[in-house]
């Protein structure tokens, strides 16, 4: 609900003469809880990182606590072999001096009694070391299912980022050369498209070639519609010197840029509305130095940020 009363402010600024304060600090709000928003996926990915490297630590430790069960029940089972041999070798004994004293008799019953006691104490000690043996293999058979079915998770992930990325890329490739490029990292995928692709100088209103790549960004985004999708504005460092009452200052251009990108996207039916989202960054994320004509124009930009969902890692982290 609170996104959908941003939503309707943004668009509701679009048709007034002027902004006001309040409004502006409701957009560095609305900043603010994206860039939390998108620190708190980023922490999930590197927990998400740590899991793994904590369960193959686990993994290397119970297969290492495994190998020292196998010696011990190794030694077990060579106390017992040896303790059988004794038995025999007593028991041979036993039927010689069955003619002997009864007192010689006694000492040899004795004697077999203590060994016989003894046997049954090794075979105890080894039963109860296969248990646990057995109980170390169930668990590090778990541990390592589930390492398996994470990796499955992270690489089907992977996957389709790379499955979305080559699709965008195939959609926009009528605009290869005008400004647009398509990019996959952290675990996202990222459209950029500079200004000269999209506005007119100090203007938010978008021109007809932008549009159509902006529509052809809608008809991909319609056909995966569990992507979260934030539009992020840019600008380079100089001054806004439009109109006075109609823009602030450059973060204001910026928002109100992403929200025009936003509104066209809305325009497709099938894009889930919820995982649109609008910001903008003014001039404060630049890709190059502002010092040069080149820099100041990559700087002057829009980025359509798409991120998996990732509910399924971070239930599958919870049941670790």
């Amino acid at each position: 609900m609170i996104k959908k009363i941003s939503v309707g402010l943004l668009i509701l600024v679009l048709f007034t003469s002027c902004v006001s304060k309040k409004l502006y600090t409701d957009l560095e709000n609305k900043y603010a809880a994206l860039k939390k928003e998108n620190r708190e996926m980023t922490d999930a990915n590197e927990e998400v990182t740590k899991a793994k490297n904590k369960l193959e630590l686990d993994q290397a430790a119970l297969q290492k606590e495994l190998i020292a069960a196998k010696t011990q029940r190794d030694k077990h089972l060579a106390d017992l072999t040896a303790a059988q041999n004794n038995l025999n070798a007593l028991q041979s004994s036993y039927k010689a001096l069955e003619k002997n004293s009864d007192e010689a008799l006694k000492t040899n019953l004795d004697k077999n009694r203590e060994l016989l006691a003894k046997l049954e104490a090794k075979e105890k000690a080894l039963a109860a070391e296969q248990e646990r043996l057995n109980k170390l293999m169930g668990d590090f058979q778990e541990r390592s299912n589930r390492v398996a079915e994470l990796e499955s998770v992270i690489n089907a992930q992977t996957e389709n980022l790379k499955r979305l990325k080559e699709t965008l890329s195939k959609a926009l490739n009528a605009f290869e050369g005008k400004g647009l490029t398509v990019e996959q990292k952290n675990g996202k995928v990222y459209v950029s498209m500079e200004n000269k692709l999209l506005f007119q100088t100090g203007s938010w209103a978008v021109g007809s070639e932008g549009r159509k790549a902006v529509v052809e960004v809608g008809k991909v985004l319609g056909e995966n519609p569990e992507i979260t999708v934030l539009i992020e504005g840019h600008t380079d460092s100089d001054k806004f010197a439009g109109a006075m009452g109609q823009i602030e200052n450059n973060w204001d251009l910026s928002t109100k840029r992403a929200t025009a990108i936003v509104n066209i996207l809305s325009e497709n039916k099938s894009i889930n509305k919820k995982n649109l989202t609008a910001a903008g960054r003014g001039e404060f994320a630049p890709l190059a130095s502002n010092e040069t004509a080149e820099g100041k124009a990559k700087n002057r930009r829009i980025e359509i940020i798409l991120t998996p969902k990732l509910d399924e890692i971070s239930k599958m982290l919870n049941e670790l």
